[in-house]
């Protein structure tokens, strides 16, 4: 517990003087709060005394004028109080929240894909939202109600005290089986809490899932099957809510059950007390009930406190979960920051994602590209083709093995300068939203228009975009809904080359143009980025048969390596791939003639 309070701590930061402050102006409050009933109690005594009511008392007597600014004052001054510790409170738990989210996003982009393929995408945005959320107001609670509360309950009990000497000890009675009450609810509720905020996690996930799918769903007019599949995930989460709700109610009748009890414990004995005339007056008695209710009040809010704390706990170490993780992938002390040139070496990799994991993704992978080379990849579906280029920008390290940018090992680079040299379209094309230009200032900040004029016309997009009404101020949606595929994948093409990389790396990024744009792409990458080292990967022929090297991969491991003829003489694969892309239209004609010749027949 005390691991994690240090640990959120860190994001109070600038909040520090409101934090402190708050807890200052409660303390006030209390103070004032607990006097007043000394003060009545005191006003009571002089207008039953012998001397009868005086208005305004003189020679050290006070009168009830006095005792009436006293307690007008006292009052304005508690009511200050408390507002400033409400405000203090209130800019204290928003500004840690704040920081909170802010910390928690960051240190989510320090993480390779490794650390976050650990968590799902809906997991880390329960974690920024309803975990924050949580954390926020029990920090909310604890630099005011768990001071206030405590606070109140102790000089309530000094003041009962004061007026009621021992009769004050029925309350302290109450104290330890309330105590343990609330000790009993947390060690029960707590399990619950913690399932269900898992549970939250699966919810959350099929919002997403559907959200983003919505087209497949209505297309498939499944609809009733996502609600059913929604309605299980929001029943699993209702239930242990229930649960864990049903255990916390608890808490109400037995502050209720211990409040009266006391009460009429003080009222008997109280007036037995009276009547026997022990000194006890009714005055003392009526404000000791005052402080008993105080007492127990301050006992309620504390019990709540428990409450909101042990949901918190929860979320606390869920977040913590985040802030302890620590990126797989980080530069080396001395790091190298200056990539020579584009030149790749994979020096006898092996590759798999987990460490556990039964076999490599890659095997024994011995590939060496020259500098400015076009390389293209072709393999089948799961071929690993990804996989391999994923290496060479460090999105992953290998498991065994080397791989080498500009003859130094990658690991000796620092991540920012070798990841702004190796420029990737991914499969996976991603726009933001905002206009065309702010896209592509993605690859560079500092592009001037001509430049990304420039890009666009070698990405073959500075067509399509002067169609548009607004050019390059075009609003682009989230995702980039508002354009096709083929559009997507152009400016996606563009923003990369925008870096003025020495390695572009094309995965798949030309499936969605037409074999003309594709060819215009590629001639351009020759004419204008000869320098570049490009590495293509994809599944047309047409895309790769220029290129100087063409890679085959066969089940995470090179096949054959040569030019596009070498590899029709002598790979059967690219031949069979080849083959089936350029001819394969006719030899299904065909098929489809004689059967539908041999059905005539057997009419």
């Amino acid at each position: 517990m005390v691991v994690l309070i240090r640990k959120l701590a860190r994001s109070i930061r600038e909040y520090k003087l409101s934090s402190i402050l708050s807890p200052l102006f409660v303390t006030g409050e209390v103070i004032l709060e607990c006097l007043i009933p000394f003060v009545i109690a005191s006003l009571g005594e002089a207008i039953s005394g012998e001397n009868g009511v005086v208005l305004w008392g003189t020679g050290g007597t006070l009168g009830i004028g006095q005792y009436a600014l006293i307690l007008v004052a006292m009052a304005i001054l508690s009511l200050a109080c408390g507002a400033l510790a409400g405000a203090f409170c209130a800019k204290a738990s928003s500004g840690f929240a704040k920081n909170l989210r802010k910390d928690l996003y960051y240190k989510i982009q320090e993480f390779s894909f490794e650390n976050i393929d650990k968590f799902s995408t809906s997991s880390l945005v329960t974690r920024m939202t309803t975990d924050v959320n949580n954390v926020q107001m029990s920090f909310m609670m604890i630099i005011r109600t768990a001071i206030r509360s405590p606070l109140m309950m102790i000089f309530s009990l000094v003041m009962a005290f004061v007026m009621g000497g021992k009769l004050a000890w029925v309350f302290v009675a109450v104290v330890p089986p309330l105590t343990a009450v609330l000790f009993f609810i947390m060690w029960k509720s707590m399990p619950l809490f913690h399932r269900v905020f898992r549970k939250y996690d699966n919810l959350n996930e099929s919002i997403q899932e559907n959200v983003k799918g919505i087209r497949v769903v209505k297309s498939y007019v499944r609809e009733e099957y996502e609600k059913e599949k929604f309605d299980r995930a929001a029943t699993d989460v209702q239930v242990d809510f229930t649960k864990a709700e049903r255990i916390l109610a608890w808490n109400n009748p037995a502050m209720q059950l211990c409040f009266y009890g006391v009460l009429s414990t003080v009222l008997f004995l109280g007036s037995y007390l009276i009547l026997q005339r022990t000194g006890l007056s009714v005055w003392s008695v009526s404000q000791l009930i005052v402080y008993g209710m105080q007492i127990l009040t301050s006992l309620m809010m504390v019990s709540m406190i428990f409450a909101m704390i042990t949901m918190s706990i929860e979320s606390a170490k869920r977040i913590c979960e985040v802030f302890d993780e620590q990126s797989t992938l980080e530069s080396p002390e001395n790091p190298i920051t200056e990539v020579t040139d584009g030149s790749v070496d994979f020096d006898d990799v092996c590759f798999k994602y987990a460490a556990n994991a039964e076999r490599n993704v890659l095997e024994d992978i011995d590939l060496h590209i020259k500098s400015g080379e076009t390389i293209g990849i072709i393999g089948g579906t799961g071929s690993s083709k990804t996989s391999l280029v994923n290496l060479i920008s460090r999105l992953y390290d290998v498991t065994e093995g080397s791989v080498k940018v500009g003859g130094r090992d990658v690991r000796e680079y620092d991540l920012e300068t070798l990841r702004n040299q190796v420029a990737v379209v991914l499969q996976k094309n991603v726009l933001f939203s905002g206009t065309i230009k702010e896209n592509l200032r993605w690859g560079n900040p500092d592009a001037t228009d001509e430049e990304l004029i420039k890009a666009c016309k070698l990405a073959q997009a500075d067509e399509f975009i002067e169609t548009f009404p607004n050019k390059y101020d075009t609003f682009i949606e989230q995702g980039g809904t508002n354009v096709s595929g083929g559009q997507k994948q152009r400016l996606c093409i563009a923003r990369a080359l925008l870096k003025k990389p020495k390695i572009l790396i094309l995965d798949d990024s030309t499936s969605a143009v037409d074999t003309h744009t594709d060819a215009l792409i590629r001639k351009s990458f020759r004419e204008y980025i000869p320098s570049t080292t490009k590495i293509i990967i994809a599944q047309r022929t047409s895309s790769v048969e220029d290129a100087d090297r063409i890679v085959i991969m066969d089940g995470g491991r090179i096949e054959a390596v040569g030019t596009h003829e070498e590899l029709l003489d002598v790979d059967p694969i690219y031949t069979e791939v080849y083959r089936t892309q350029n001819k394969g239209g006719k030899a299904i004609s065909s098929l489809a003639e004689m059967g539908e010749q041999g059905g005539n027949e057997n009419a």
